[in-house]
């Protein structure tokens, strides 16, 4: 999708810019970096045989753990070799916010340049205010060279995380205030969510269509074999936090699991009041994490790519084994709808339980989780700024928007085409601005420690689309598809926000408490760079 840099707090000239960015690295003890290999390998997570991104030989890539208050230091080493996929490299660490190592976002044309075959490259960088649920991934693609645009809908991205450069991260805080709800929270409660291709990125040149829904790495494709799937598995009567991530590259997904509703306790590694729903929309980026109980709590939520919840599940039903569900919103091509055969599907299994799939019927309707009834365990939840829309001291509103002749989105008219120098070198150089090297309208100069408000109209084709800012969480004053009034006084806040059909409109504000160069843009991998 659309893209743009947002340069936080450099207002003031380049060297006093370089200063307050304090790109040093995190003041701790010398920590030696954990290894992380990037190679190809051939994997059948659908029982159909291809080429792949892996990372440390496997996908999704292992769980990253720490504490907050940690520091991380991680030797990313470029070990691509297949020429029908891109060879260079990123990481970018979705959700944490970088706060003095602007550097080490990962975000290829902004922050660093591409890690180069056989090069590497060490991301250091400590999360002394955060915790809860992340992912990692590729944050490189490049513009296809040259696009068919005679066909329909071609896709000039060719981008690197839809083949498999991807895993999710967890930050546990030892004064979690919802410690006291749930048993268990370890490697084996973490969902991942997303789906695969039977191609290459760089070979997608029309609409993309996956061919399978993989859960923590595993599915069947329709008319597949019927692989083994994902099993989690729980013991009757205990209490689970369940760290849901969406690591998909375009669909978003209704999530659910049969018999268990959700308790969901986080959004987007951000503790909420406690939120019952049945089902979860969940959208690419995003996670969350959530508690399994009763059934009087949420059953569905609408899980869109990049974001994440958590949520506590109360194994409270008979011993058996329940069908988890994640639905995708494209059914189209080999990836239909529905879950015969058990494609789009795992298994929750209880102790005891027969090695069998699941005969549980789907639960139909159904509370969904609406992000406007999400709210943050705050004692000042309130939205920066003044409560009323406009009041901000910058405000910007965007307008999406595509060109049918070379199918290139844009922002505000302008489309956004990666540097060939990072912003952040271009800022420390002083040789040029970025605003010299990048098309016009593609950054935005922000003051420092100002509130911002940016408002997105819904809508747009190809959506629905989520949209990610790196280096902060925003307060969402007005959430898509809602009718209610703006919500000034305790607005979810999140890092990943839907837009929303055509009608809707997305209001969010944020603080630039942190200042660099920053990406805004669509988390639909094959809307980055167009």
């Amino acid at each position: 999708m659309v893209l743009a840099a947002l340069l936080v707090g450099l207002s003031t000239p380049l060297l006093a810019v370089a200063a307050s960015l304090g790109i040093t690295p995190p003041t701790q003890p010398n920590l030696p970096p954990k290894l992380l290999r990037i190679s190809n390998g051939v994997i059948a997570p659908d029982g159909f045989n291809r080429s792949a991104v892996l990372v440390n030989g496997q996908h999704p890539g292992p769980l990253l753990t720490g504490k907050k208050g940690s520091r991380f230091r991680f030797n990313v080493e470029n070990a691509l070799t297949d020429p029908t996929m891109q060879r260079a490299t990123s990481v970018h660490w979705h959700g944490f916010f970088q706060k003095g190592t602007n550097y080490a976002d990962g975000t290829v044309g902004v922050s660093q340049c591409p890690i180069s075959p056989k090069e590497s490259f060490v991301y250091d960088f400590a999360v002394n205010n955060q915790a809860g649920t992340y992912w990692y991934h590729s944050h490189f693609c490049v513009l296809n060279p040259s696009p068919n645009l005679r066909l329909p809908l071609t896709v000039i991205t060719a981008t690197q995380y839809c083949d498999g450069l991807r895993g999710p991260f967890v930050v546990y805080d030892d004064n979690d205030p919802y410690r006291w709800l749930y048993d268990v929270d370890d490697e084996n409660t973490v969902i991942t969510v997303g789906e695969w291709y039977h191609i290459p990125a760089p070979s997608v040149v029309t609409i993309p269509f996956a061919h399978s829904t993989l859960i923590n790495g595993k599915g069947r494709a329709d008319q597949g074999p019927a692989v083994p799937l994902s099993i989690i598995s729980v013991e009757r009567f205990k209490r689970y936090r369940i760290r849901l991530i969406s690591v998909a590259c375009e669909p978003n997904y209704i999530f659910s699991i049969d018999g268990h509703p959700f308790l969901v306790i986080e959004v987007d590694s951000q503790n909420i009041i406690p939120y019952y729903a049945d089902k979860i929309q969940i959208f690419t980026g995003a996670s969350a994490a959530v508690a399994i109980s009763g059934g009087w709590f949420s059953t569905k939520t609408i899980l869109r790519t990049g974001q994440r919840y958590s949520f506590v599940l109360f194994a409270n039903q008979k011993v058996d084994n329940y069908w988890i569900r994640a639905l995708p919103s494209i059914g189209k091509g080999d990836l239909p709808l529905g879950f015969k055969g058990g494609i789009n599907s795992a298994i929750l299994r209880y102790k005891g339980a027969k090695e069998v799939d699941p005969t549980t019927p789907e639960k139909k309707g159904g509370k969904l989780l609406e992000e406007s009834g999400l709210h943050p365990l705050l004692l000042d939840a309130r939205a920066p700024g003044a409560p009323r829309r406009g009041a901000a001291d910058v405000n910007i509103n965007l307008d999406i928007g595509v060109d049918f002749q070379t199918f290139r989105y844009s922002m505000n008219g302008a489309s956004y085409a990666p540097p060939s120098v990072p912003v952040l070198l271009q800022i420390l150089s002083g040789a040029k601005t970025p605003q010299q090297l990048m098309p016009t309208g593609s950054i935005f100069t922000l003051p420092r420690n100002k509130v911002i408000e940016i408002t997105i109209p819904g809508g747009s084709p190809g959506g629905p689309h989520p949209f990610h800012l790196h280096g902060h969480a925003f307060s969402v004053i007005r959430s898509a598809g809602t009718k209610a009034t703006d919500n000034y006084w305790n607005p979810v806040r999140r890092d990943v926000v839907n837009i929303g059909e055509a009608g809707s409109n997305v209001t969010i504000r944020f603080v630039t408490d942190n200042p660099g160069p920053w990406l805004l843009h669509c988390h639909v991998e094959w809307h980055l760079d167009v």
